[in-house]
């Protein structure tokens, strides 16, 4: 049964590989290499995917993918690549650090460093890095994380290496607009922060994230992005702290203007809702977009560990200087990891393939409109 069943995921992973690649990759960052620059009247669109978390079974493959020798993550990302790469502006959540000369068994949940340039590959502009994880290998994971991305080119927010940067406002362009990313998290897996680097993590405390956020409009920032790594394991509905940190993030405005644009969630391994907040739109968690088997709290292998979706929201100049930039589309994308194949399955395009996987995408559908958030104007997306 075991071996029907990854003969039968190979298959749907190759059908949709091939399909993947038969697509143009003629959008993207204006500043991107090779991409015109977007007509000037036009807005932009954002995607962001859910938690990276590469178990064992994981990095095996990446080194099955790799022949052997080293590592290669980008033929498991192949199906998010034509959505991600299509976006103006890319984000994803790396829900690990990498361990010291490419370990991946020290500690517990560290990465080889060639995730980096497989996330690049794929079209990330960036990657929140603040997580229950980030000091899973103290201020020398958080060094070598951060060194793998620069070197990659991909940017990040969340930790730190120095107070300077744990200061810093990390600002992306999309299409004609700036764009502030902003990450925290509301532990650190119960590791302390480095003795004398409060900086090294960003924690969801509201007053902090508001005032990086008025601090982000003031470095020229159009839209304010914040990610954020909260909630409970293995629950679908948001829990009370994350409801009330929406509502109170989501309220603050100066000079009438929404202090945040958009939320983006992670954590809880599963799909959660989308909701729309005094007007801004929160992702309540994307779920996990790469990652092994997983077992719920009850200690038992639970499937909703490979499901997520991907975010895109599409911005709209706003109607005078100084305005807000609008959602003027929301939209999600239904994905699962194959863990047989080792390999990203965007659920819409399996399903026109006639893959047996619609229980799996109108769990998540449910799941993501649970708080009326077709009501709002959430659509299911489409590449």
């Amino acid at each position: 049964m075991l071996a029907r069943r990854h003969q039968v995921s190979l298959a749907l992973t190759a059908l949709l590989t091939t399909a993947a690649a038969c697509q143009a990759r003629d959008h993207g960052p204006a500043d991107r290499p090779g991409r015109a620059a977007p007509p000037a009247a036009r807005g932009f669109t954002l995607v962001a995917s859910g938690d990276i978390l590469p178990h064992a079974t994981v990095i095996d493959r990446a080194r099955f993918d790799a022949g052997g020798t080293g590592y290669d993550f980008r033929p498991m990302l192949e199906g998010a690549e034509p959505v991600v790469s299509a976006a103006d502006l890319a984000l994803c959540h790396l829900n690990t650090v990498y361990g010291a000369d490419g370990d991946s068994t020290a500690p517990p949940l560290a990465s080889p460093p060639e995730i980096a340039a497989a996330l690049a590959a794929t079209g990330y502009d960036g990657c929140s890095t603040a997580s229950g994880h980030s000091l899973d290998d103290g201020a020398a994971g958080v060094r070598r994380t951060l060194d793998a991305l620069d070197a990659a080119g991909v940017r990040h927010a969340g930790t730190a290496r120095t107070e300077a940067e744990g200061n810093a406002i990390t600002l992306l362009r999309a299409g004609p607009a700036n764009v502030a990313h902003l990450a925290y998290t509301q532990d650190t897996g119960g590791r302390p922060l480095p003795p004398g680097q409060p900086w090294a993590v960003g924690l969801a405390d509201q007053d902090r994230i508001l005032a990086d956020a008025r601090a982000a409009r003031k470095a020229g920032a159009d839209v304010v992005v914040v990610s954020l790594h909260w909630g409970t394991e293995w629950q679908d509905a948001p829990d009370d702290r994350q409801v009330a940190l929406a509502r109170a993030l989501t309220a603050s405005r100066t000079d009438g203007r929404p202090d945040i644009d958009l939320i983006i969630g992670s954590s809880a391994h599963v799909p959660q809702p989308y909701e729309k907040v005094n007007g801004t739109w929160v992702v309540y968690g994307l779920g996990d977009q790469i990652a092994g088997e997983m077992f719920n709290r009850q200690g038992l292998q639970d499937a909703r560990g490979a499901q997520s979706t991907v975010a895109r929201f599409t911005f709209a100049r706003p109607a005078r200087p100084g305005g807000r930039w609008e959602v003027r589309r929301a939209e999600f994308l239904p994905q699962m990891f194959d863990i047989d194949a080792g390999r990203v399955v965007d659920l819409d395009q399996a399903l026109a393939q006639g893959a047996g996987v619609a229980g799996v995408r109108d769990r998540i559908r449910d799941v993501t409109l649970s708080r009326d958030a077709a009501a709002a104007g959430l659509v299911s997306g489409e590449r």
